[in-house]
């Protein structure tokens, strides 16, 4: 490929330059990607010689550009990039020295080119600088490709710096290469420099478990990452701080390991928020002892460590006797309060391997482990019984109260967690049956008897459904006439194909259980009933008596369901009597004589029963508005051997007279009790003497033959 023509007008030092170069780079030229160049060092660096790349690079035919024939390559250099090209190619020119720099032009179609251009400068003989010779390529793209690169790289940079995740590089061995403020930060440097030379070895300046850096490169190892990797670490200040880590290694193209790369975050407040929340899981609000939920774990490690180290464990079911009592009158402020001194009692009387748990209301289990004989589980217990009896002083009052304690053994008394709290709390109502403030341990008497109250409360619950209650009925005698003057109704539960079984059976376990309040409503309606049924068939009108359990007595809606029996069944109120144990007084004097005259308000008699054995005294007596008084049979039953009896069955006679009431005498068997209880001038007897109770059917019959006063 030809090259332009060179002027006659050079001098011939530079004409003889230009035919040689021409010769040797004609080939070379052509396959050049640029231009290839020569110029005077002016104004305009006018081009004496300019290769065919001239039209790729700049729009311009080489013609247009060679001695500024219709351009300047001064004017196609962009504006602002003028100047400082010129001086930097002066100042490598004059120093002799070759220059390479990146400047912009503007190409014939208006667009920007960026270019880099490589020269030096050409000397004739005598050593002065002649002109520039070089070669110009066209960088646009690679310009635009570095440009993006740049703006990838600060917008990569930007968030680095300002991300609010820590984000770093470490080596293998455990040095940091970099990382961004924000780790500095959460590591509480005030800034990455005083991280850097702070730290030298994460393993055992960083993490509070130096095993963790280990954990860590062992998963790095087997996965090439770690994921949500949790750890506890120091700050700067000696606090201790939870992150999390998620990192990758990073390689290189020959697969081999650079470093780590990854993130942290501190979640110490969110592990704060998950152990609080822990916290409240196996923990009891109130107490801050553990509750239910911890008591499970608790007792299978305490139940894991004796099997190891064969040793026993002690489950003590402790349940407080007066409590229900004072949370109910005096409010539950000062109940909580209550429990919460208790709590602290039981937690001083206890070792630090044991543990005490609060499973709900006034309920508490202990747990005494490494045991090795009865006398140690003994002392404790007699502690707790003392400390849990000592006065505790709330809103300046006294209040005292005790605890029943049960104690099941492992592994004597069962092999699995739910059976030793089973037999635990076995134990513990016995402690309560056997006058409270004490404890008992677990026997397998206690369980074959426990047993069979299971077996009878959970009978119960179908026994009125299923119709199996009958009521028998005992008759009264009137000493003065000899006739019938009333009766009792009493229940008996006869099951389907079996035997009778005795209220002495049922009665305590469904007073306990509450299922006394739907058996006494069964009991008054079919009483009532039944009395209207003998008044129809016989004529004669004479009371019947219905027991009242003191937790029927109880109920806030008694008035209202002895005043509905009397309106559904149409009995005359003057026909159903209430007797009512002198217990039910000890519970709320004042609430017993309100109810006893709303009772009486209806219109119904009301007699005192098993009187002489609860709690009247004189003063209560005069304001009880009742109709008779009956005397307990334990007084009658030993009238022949006991002679005090005598005088106590005579002073109640004549303290019932006094009042203007009837006395009855229960369990009247022999004649000398008869003839006794006559001669006293008791009002009523009732007994085996003169009838045992009967059913419906025989009840009628004897009303039939013997006849009323």
């Amino acid at each position: 490929m030809p090259f332009s023509k060179i002027p006659g007008n050079l001098s011939p030092t530079l004409q003889k330059l230009l035919q040689d170069r021409e010769r040797m780079l004609s080939t070379l030229m052509s396959n050049l990607k640029g231009m290839v160049y020569c110029c005077l060092v002016d104004e305009h660096w006018t081009m004496a010689f300019v290769s065919e790349g001239c039209q790729e690079l700049t729009g311009y035919a080489a013609e247009d550009l060679l001695f500024n024939r219709h351009i300047t390559y001064e004017a196609l250099t962009l504006e602002d990039d003028r100047a400082w090209v010129r001086d930097l190619i002066n100042a490598a020119a004059s120093s002799g020295d070759h220059f390479e720099l990146e400047y912009r032009i503007k190409h014939a179609d208006g667009g920007i080119r960026w270019v880099q251009e490589s020269g030096g400068p050409l000397f004739n003989d005598m050593g002065e600088l002649e002109a520039l010779e070089g070669f110009i390529q066209d960088i646009t793209r690679r310009k635009h490709s570095e440009r993006l690169a740049q703006e990838a790289e600060d917008r990569y940079r930007s968030i680095f710096e300002n991300a609010i995740e820590g984000i770093y590089q470490t080596t293998p061995a455990g040095q940091y290469l970099n990382f961004n403020p924000a780790l500095a930060r959460i590591y509480g440097y005030e800034s990455t420099k005083d991280l850097m030379r702070a730290i030298s070895d994460i393993q055992r300046q960083l993490y509070v478990d130096p095993n963790k850096r280990a954990e860590y490169i062992a998963m790095m190892k087997i996965h090439g990452r770690v994921l949500n990797f949790e750890a506890q670490v120091y700050r700067k200040n000696g606090d201790i701080i939870w992150i999390t880590e998620n990192a990758h290694e990073v390689r290189d193209p020959d697969g081999k390991l650079l470093f780590y790369e990854g993130t942290v975050e501190d979640i110490s407040e969110r592990k704060q928020y998950e152990q609080q929340i822990e916290y409240q899981a196996t923990h009891d609000i109130l107490t801050g002892l553990p509750n239910r939920t911890m008591l499970a774990d608790r007792l299978q490690q305490c139940m894991h460590f004796c099997d190891r180290y064969s040793n026993k464990l002690a489950v003590a079911f402790l349940d407080l006797d007066q409590f229900k009592l004072i949370n109910d009158s005096m409010g539950h402020h000062v109940g909580d309060q209550l429990l919460v001194t208790m709590a602290e009692r039981l937690a001083g009387c206890v070792r630090e391997s044991d543990t005490v748990v609060r499973l709900g209301g006034d309920e508490f289990v202990l747990l005494l482990t490494s045991l090795q004989k009865v006398e140690d589980i003994t002392q404790t217990m007699h502690r707790i019984l003392a400390a849990v009896a000592a006065p505790c002083v709330i809103e300046d009052r006294d209040f005292i109260v005790s605890c029943s304690i049960g104690i099941a053994m492992y592994p004597d008394d069962g092999s699995d967690p739910n059976t030793l709290l089973k037999h635990a709390d076995s134990a513990m109502y016995k402690a309560k049956h056997s006058g409270r403030n004490n404890f008992q341990f677990y026997t397998r008497e206690l369980n074959r008897a426990l047993t069979a109250r299971m077996e009878i409360e959970y009978r119960l619950r179908h026994a009125i459904e299923n119709e199996e209650f009958i009521l028998h009925y005992q008759p009264k005698l009137d000493f003065a006439s000899g006739k019938i003057c009333g009766a009792e109704a009493l229940i008996r539960w006869q099951p389907p194909g079996e035997s009778l079984i005795s209220p002495l059976s049922f009665i305590p376990v469904a007073e306990e259980t509450g299922q006394i309040e739907e058996i006494g409503r069964w009991v008054l309606i079919n009483a009532c009933r039944k009395s209207c049924e003998f008044q129809q068939s016989t004529g004669w009108a004479f009371p019947v008596a219905v027991n009242v359990s003191p937790r029927q007595f109880r109920q806030l809606d008694l008035i209202n369901t002895v005043q509905s029996v009397l309106q559904i069944t149409g009995i005359d109120p003057q026909h159903l009597e209430l007797e009512i144990t002198e217990s039910s007084l000890v519970h709320d004097t004042r609430h017993f004589i309100h109810t006893l005259h709303d009772l009486k308000a209806l219109g119904v008699k009301l007699a005192i029963d098993d009187f002489g054995t609860g709690y009247s005294s004189m003063a209560y007596l005069k304001d009880f508005p009742v109709d008779r008084l009956k005397i307990d049979k334990v007084f009658v039953g030993n009238l022949e051997t006991e002679s005090t009896n005598m005088a106590i069955l005579k002073a109640i006679i004549a303290l019932g007279h006094s009042l203007g009431l009837k006395v009855v005498a229960e369990g009247v068997e022999t004649a000398y009790q008869f003839s006794s209880l006559r001669d006293m001038g008791c009002d009523e007897l009732q007994g085996y003497y003169f009838s045992k109770p009967l059913a419906a059917t025989s009840f009628m019959e004897l009303l039939r033959t013997h006849g009323q006063s």
